[in-house]
């Protein structure tokens, strides 16, 4: 079965003159971004050559694709909506809320049941509205997406920051935020500031150990955790012919994690030959069929310098293997420097577990590398020393490799298949011994690595590499070991080496599954009835937030100045609290409980400025909610890295906050906070962070006048009568400010759809 090829068709089929069109009015060649881009405009009258990081524009994309996490806020979102039917193909998968524990035999069971409201909820809200549901245990989105509705040229956006990881099949794929969604399922246009261009040339061919993941560890080294914010990541030149389809897919997968809008590769056989293995040979053909306009112009390429923003490249066969981390996945490091590492930082040199797998690296081809290690290991006598945990991306990867043999060569060296679902890699791992926080090192072919993130302990060491050197390591147990140098000694006493992994791309008997579990909804969803029990703890519905006043903002309170790092992980944790993304109210008791407190270095306590008393961030918040008082957060660079979820913006908004002030912004959360309702301003001078004290009480004037461009003041008056002027940058445009007027975005919605 072919998902949407009428759409993919009738895309196709205007694409040529499309991007024709677009080259004559900007009046020079294009990158592939910028084709996709301009194909997409939601009015196509409003074709002109728009301003890179400067100009909002409307698009139009394709399809919507959101987790079970995620999903329920934005489609109780959607049901306030006022539309009987998704405006677009759209699709909920349900992956985030298995725990990992003892493998999938029993953790699969016990989530059904477990999470069996919030999997009716879903799977009702997706048959009313026209919505393909995919059952618990079908698979990672990212990874179903990439083998069921990734297409070359194509626009998507997906409320998960690492929906880029269908770049792979050369889309221009976005992490968005639940109220994004809302709106192009509503038949509404999506907002984008027009991206910058990043250009990454690849050269050379991979060979022996290195792998895809490589060279994504390597462009984390080099632009850091920011470095792509506002940007797409166009990967072209004769190394990425040679790179397999799901292996762009890794790499524009962890591109979410240096900031970029989105990652993409340009069409080529790699990718006919994986949509022709994944049953869309009639989507490789149509493709085929136009595949100049599926990758950048040939002058773009051969003078890159005078197209992109930014040019890199990276030779390929020079490229050696990397470990990213711990804690941040842009401390990039040498395998063959990685051992010294260790030492000189005094990390713990035992490894305790190796986890392959997650939407970054769950492919059958990474999956077959790994397995040819785990081989390996078996017939040379070892046995992993350290905890070795396996998740497959889909259902269809797990009965291919299971079909291949490989699911028993893991188990035969003391290997646990996992639930095809995210797991550890969002924090749903039921770790034993976490809870004691203990220090130790855990390596994982993931994508993220912040504190707590895997396993909710604050000094687990979280490092990030290719799932060969995770197989390789979790085989030694030891984070000094270079399986490209370096000997074992198997239970006879005899010394060993591990070959170079060797794998399939795509495999030799075809993909199979009896079963890949989807659920096509009814073509008439009038009469499907949605219940959320008022008294549940899982779900709730929403209750609009209340429009803007008309004046200023004063009175307002600290809430906390948060130092360093602040992710949407430290803003709205994961784990656990998946359980609550349902209900905005219970989930709202983890607000900014990860953020450090400038003032005491320590998380989730600040100072109740009713009380002057401190408490738990949550608990102070509601206090001020309680009296009729509103606050402000404070925060530090790239405030809001990471994930998607909105929650990290709605949370504070529920309970009373009304800006979030720093000296910059992640770009999805940013955007989140506006749809909100909230303000989302960034200190004019930077340095003036350091003048907010905990004391201070604020205004924030100038709202009569709220405009594009223009300044908004910041009074912060001291406890000792003193006081200082900061002015205040925003990036909103009259729409935005609109928001902010209404309420929120979906207040907006309502309204319109209401006239």
């Amino acid at each position: 079965m072919i998902f949407d090829i009428e759409m993919i068709r009738k895309h196709y089929g205007g694409l040529q003159a499309k991007v024709e069109k677009a080259r004559k009015a900007i009046g020079r060649p294009l990158t592939f971004a910028e084709k996709i881009l301009y194909s997409h405009l939601f009015d196509s009258g409003d074709l002109r050559c728009f301003g890179r990081g400067e100009d909002y524009v409307d698009f139009a994309p394709d399809r919507v694709a959101m987790q079970d996490a995620t999903a329920q806020m934005a489609l109780l979102q959607f049901m306030m909506a006022g539309k009987p039917k998704a405006a677009v193909p759209s699709t909920v998968h349900c992956d985030h809320l298995i725990v990992a524990k003892t493998g999938a035999a029993k953790d699969l069971p016990a989530a059904k049941d477990m999470n069996s409201e919030v999997y009716d909820f879903l799977a009702s809200v997706s048959n009313k509205y026209g919505i393909g549901f995919w059952k618990p245990g079908a698979g990672i989105i990212h990874q179903v997406v990439l083998e069921n509705y990734a297409f070359p040229g194509g626009m998507m956006i997906g409320t998960d920051s690492h929906t880029v990881n269908a770049g792979g099949l050369g889309m221009v794929a976005v992490g968005v935020g639940g109220a994004d969604a809302v709106d192009v399922m509503a038949g509404m246009p999506w907002e984008l500031k027009f991206p910058k261009l990043i250009g990454i040339k690849l050269t050379g061919k991979m060979s022996g150990w290195t792998s895809a993941k490589d060279v994504i560890l390597k462009v984390a080294g080099i632009l850091t955790v920011k470095g792509g914010t506002g940007a797409i990541v166009e990967y072209f030149g004769p190394g990425a012919d040679s790179v397999s389809c799901t292996g762009k897919g890794t790499i524009c997968n962890m591109g979410a994690e240096i900031g970029a809008t989105t990652s993409l590769f340009g069409y080529d056989k790699k990718m006919y030959d994986y949509l022709a293995a994944t049953g869309r040979k009639e989507v490789a053909g149509l493709a085929q069929s136009i595949a100049p306009h599926l990758t950048g112009d040939a002058e773009v390429y051969d003078t890159p310098e005078k197209y992109f923003d930014e040019v890199i490249e990276i030779n390929l066969s020079e490229l050696e293997p990397h470990i990213n981390g711990p804690f941040t996945p842009d401390l990039a490091t040498p395998i063959s420097q990685f051992a010294k590492t260790v030492v000189e930082n005094n990390w713990p040199e035992k490894l305790e577990v190796g986890l392959i797998g997650s939407c970054t690296n769950s492919s059958y081809e990474d999956i077959s590398r790994s397995a040819s290690l785990a081989k390996q290991a078996a017939d040379k006598g070892l046995k992993a020393k350290a905890g070795f945990l396996i998740s497959p991306g889909s259902e269809q990867v797990r009965y291919t490799i299971e079909r291949d043999g490989f699911v028993e060569i893991f188990t035969n060296i003391g290997g646990v298949v996992l639930a095809n679902a995210c797991g550890p890699c969002i924090g749903q791992w039921a770790r034993d011994g976490a809870e004691n926080q203990e220090k130790n090192s855990i390596i994982t072919s993931f994508n993220r690595n912040f504190a707590k993130r895997n396993d909710g302990n604050p000094n687990t060491h979280g490092f990030v590499a290719s799932p060969e050197i995770v197989t390789a390591m979790a085989i030694s147990g030891s984070m000094l070991f270079n399986p490209l140098t370096d000997k074992l000694v198997n239970d006879n006493g005899e010394e060993v080496m591990l070959s170079e992994p060797a794998g399939d791309e795509l495999p030799a008997k075809g993909f199979d599954v009896k079963d890949p579990g989807y659920a096509a909804p009814t073509d008439d969803g009038s009469g499907v009835e949605i219940k959320v029990n008022p008294e549940s703890k899982r779900l709730q519905l929403l209750t609009p937030f209340e429009p803007w006043d008309g004046n200023d903002l004063l009175g307002l309170k600290l809430l906390i100045k948060a130092k360093g790092k602040c992710t949407t992980d430290h803003i709205s944790m994961a784990g656990p609290w998946l359980r609550f993304r349902g209900h905005l109210d219970n989930i709202s008791d983890n607000m900014l409980t990860g953020a450090v407190n400038y003032y005491n270095g320590e998380a989730n306590k600040v100072k109740n400025q009713i009380s002057g008393v401190y408490g738990g961030v949550p608990d102070v918040q509601r206090a001020y909610k309680k009296n009729g008082i509103a606050t402000i957060v404070v925060g530090d660079e790239n405030y809001g890295e990471g994930s998607s979820r909105e929650h990290a913006a709605m949370e504070p908004r529920h309970l009373g906050v009304r800006a979030v002030i720093v000296r910059s912004f992640a770009r999805i959360h940013e955007t989140n906070l506006k749809k909100q309702g909230m303000l989302g301003l960034t200190f004019a001078d930077k340095s003036d962070y350091d003048k907010i004290l905990e004391d201070d009480t604020f205004d924030i004037l100038g709202l009569a006048e709220f405009a594009p461009g223009k300044q908004l003041p910041l009074v912060a008056r001291h406890a000792d009568g003193s006081k200082d002027e900061i002015a205040l940058n925003h990036t909103y445009n009259k729409a935005q400010i609109e928001w902010f007027k209404n309420g929120s975005a979906l207040n907006l919605i309502r309204k319109q759809n209401a006239g």
